[in-house]
């Protein structure tokens, strides 16, 4: 990418989500419907079209704390339905460290973002594995057989590495905590090993969970 961490804005709008992690290169779409929000993408619209997804960390309910990283990306897809909400997509651009948030009157929140912990985001990371025959893909054959879900192998087999790991972390269904210590992993490396392991560890919690077959 031609793209450097200094191109990007310094503060950001952000959208506090649990459950839900935005990765670089990664496309999540969302539906907004309160009017906070609809404001918070109206003023990003007009602007630079971008915002951070963060996941929240404890705190008070009507208020809380944010987590520490985040990811920022850019509205690449924008719809009003007929009810009034908007139906986008946000595409992942670059993690951001969260370096203190700001005063604002604006109905949303608005941090300063440190991308510069994160400029491996911006560039062609080689996963240096290849997906078919390795623990990635028998861990995850075995994880969905026992969620009942199915993927297309061949073009999984196909897609570039970071793609499919990065789709792979937001789309299952992995608990707030695990996709938080998957969206800080530091290398696609270092999260292809932390999305195997959660993956094996389901797969034997659920085998231990079940009745001892009759011999």
């Amino acid at each position: 990418m031609d793209t450097k961490t200094a191109d990007l804005p310094q503060v950001i709008p952000v959208f506090p989500l649990d459950g839900a992690v935005l990765l670089p290169g990664g496309e999540l779409p969302l539906r907004i419907f309160e009017p906070r929000y609809l404001n918070m993408i109206d003023d990003a619209m007009a602007a630079d079209k971008m915002i951070g997804m963060v996941q929240t960390a404890g705190g008070e309910k009507s208020r809380p704390h944010l987590a520490q990283v985040g990811c920022a990306g850019k509205i690449t897809s924008f719809n009003e339905a007929s009810d009034g909400t908007y139906l986008i997509t946000l595409t992942g651009i670059c993690r951001f460290a969260l370096d203190g948030e700001l005063a604002v009157r604006t109905p949303y929140r608005q941090v300063r973002a440190a991308f510069s912990p994160y400029a491996v985001d911006l560039s062609d990371e080689d996963g240096g594995v290849v997906f078919e025959d390795s623990r990635l893909a028998r861990a995850l054959k075995r994880y969905l057989q026992r969620q009942n879900l199915a993927i297309d192998w061949q073009g999984a087999a196909c897609a570039p590495l970071d793609s499919l790991v990065n789709s792979l972390a937001m789309g299952l269904p992995f608990s707030p905590a695990e996709k938080q210590a998957l969206l800080e992993a530091a290398t696609l490396a270092d999260r292809t090993e932390i999305l195997t392991t959660l993956l094996e560890i389901d797969a034997r919690n659920r085998d231990s969970d079940s009745p001892p077959s009759l011999q």
